[in-house]
């Protein structure tokens, strides 16, 4: 039995990629967890690189207000065109999320996690956060519970987190200076009333730090989210992640500011840069150290269903849900029988070892290779012109491992060319194709299931060699093939100086 394919539509998804060594919770970093461990993160797709193929997770947006002002947060709550945290479609009640959390899990059995995560904060909507987890574990218990909060009020709500058997928590911790923290949060309220600036920024890292320490005595997963702003944390949050690890975090995800004009928020109309791919990669690796990195995240809305890097949202709004008849009790041993066999070929795949890169006649002394890939559920699976998302990879002696993910925009309306007459006008100076291509910046190679001429030409004037030699192929199988065909020529191999061999 093949591993199931989780579908955007019923003929269609985004996806989403995985390492095999090297980064995040892959593959072979699963194997030295204990057992008790192991059976919290293997089928979550947050918490697991790998798990994010093939398990699914939802957010229900029954949290509207937030205790903290965050520069870079502009809540809205009756929007679907933006993907980003802290916007929803549809806000819930308790009695309305249930409904909608049962009908997804019974329309997406591989859906295996549900998340409170705002669109304000849950912890400062404790009434409407615990009663809708609360109905949940009664109803869906086969479900895993998370809620994600900023931390100013967590602990006073660790007890009742570890009450309602919530096994992962997500706490937003972006400074650990209040200082820098100024610059971020211009107040929390707190007390009943608001704090500015400075002392504001110092009470919240210390709820932050405090809540962190007593979820993680309890034996509770956290996850620490962290928001990139080049020229205020940027530096600084090599220190927060060592702080955070030596609190017990299980894994740390250092995420690129979003700061669009458009969006309505302080830094986005300050026009507060957001950070180069190089620069997240670059700190990251800093951060990475022997802990968890999360490079998978896509920011998700408050209200996201589906895979990382998809959202099936619209397919179930309340207006849908209230016309589908579902049977809990039946869609779980569906689910169950699902759950099973993915994790049974997971394990099995793990058992797998990969070539080393001796085997493939690989020098050691080769320099790494960054690559693009238009890929879905762990294959190289889509056309050029219809990728929304390509994966970065790279390709190292060390092996495959998966770096992070670029946005571009839908370019193409044909299926077959992306000719000239497929390229939609973005602006006067530049076509989305050519919007793309700069997106793709330090990438060598482009992986993909097909691709038209003209993106061919650019690609390759601009550096970057196209490939579609390996659709349909597992990601880092393609990856590595490639790796091993540019190794052969002898471009991986460090440029002799001339003057050392005179």
């Amino acid at each position: 039995m093949e591993l199931p394919v989780i579908s955007n539509t019923p003929s269609e998804s985004e996806g989403g990629g995985c390492s095999s060594s090297g980064c995040g919770t892959a593959p072979d970093a699963l194997g030295h967890l204990p057992d008790h461990i192991r059976a919290k993160v293997q089928d979550h797709p947050c918490y697991s690189e790998e798990a994010h193929h093939y398990f699914a997770r939802m957010h229900v947006a029954v949290a509207p207000a937030c205790n903290i002002q965050c520069n870079y947060c502009n809540r809205k709550y009756d929007c679907s065109n933006e993907s980003r945290p802290g916007v929803v479609s549809e806000l819930l009640t308790p009695d309305q999320a249930i409904k909608k959390v049962l009908a997804v899990a019974a329309e997406i059995p591989q859906m295996t996690v549900l998340g409170i995560a705002g669109p304000g904060d849950p912890l400062a909507n404790p009434g409407r956060t615990f009663e809708t987890f609360e109905q949940l574990s009664a109803r869906a218990p086969d479900i895993k519970l998370c809620v994600s909060t900023n931390g100013l009020s967590l602990p006073q709500y660790v007890d009742e987190i570890a009450k309602h058997n919530i096994d992962h928590v997500t706490i937003t911790i972006n400074c650990v200076d209040p200082e820098v923290g100024a610059k971020i949060y211009p107040w929390i309220y707190w007390e009943n009333k608001r704090i500015f600036g400075i002392e504001g920024a110092k009470i919240l890292i210390e709820q932050q730090q405090k809540g962190l320490q007593m979820l993680t005595d309890r034996g509770i997963l956290v996850k620490v989210n962290s928001v990139l702003i080049p020229g205020v944390n940027d530096e600084h949050l090599k220190e927060v992640s060592k702080i955070v690890k030596a609190k017990g975090a299980f894994l740390h995800n250092v995420m690129p500011l979003i700061a669009e004009p458009e969006h309505g928020t302080y830094y986005g109309i300050m026009e507060q840069p957001e950070p180069t791919p190089e620069m997240l990669q670059d700190l990251q690796d800093a951060c990475a150290g022997d802990m968890a990195m999360m490079r998978h995240c896509r920011q998700c809305r408050a209200d996201a269903v589906g895979l990382l890097g998809e959202d099936r949202g619209d397919e179930f709004t309340l207006d849908k849900i209230d016309v589908m008849d579902v049977d809990y009790e039946a869609a779980m041993v569906r689910r169950k029988e699902v759950h099973d066999s993915i994790i049974e070929q997971l394990e099995a795949k793990r058992g797998n070892a990969k070539p080393k890169a001796e085997e493939l006649g690989i020098p050691a002394e080769s320099r790494p290779v960054l690559m693009a890939v238009a890929g879905k559920n762990g294959v190289v699976a889509e056309h050029f012109g219809h990728a929304k998302e390509f994966l970065i990879y790279e390709a190292s002696p060390a092996g495959v491992r998966f770096i992070s993910h670029r946005k571009t925009e839908l370019y193409c309306g044909g299926m077959d060319s992306c000719g000239d007459g497929d390229v939609v006008d973005a602006g006067a100076t530049e076509s989305l194709l050519d919007r793309n291509i700069r997106i793709l910046e330090g990438c060598e190679v482009v992986l993909c299931s097909k691709i038209g001429y003209e993106p061919w030409a650019k690609l390759e004037a601009a550096g970057i060699a196209p490939n579609g030699e390996h659709a349909m192929e597992p990601i880092e199988d393609a990856v590595l093939a490639v790796y091993k065909e540019i190794a052969a020529t002898g471009k991986l191999l460090p440029a002799v100086d001339s003057k050392k061999v005179a």
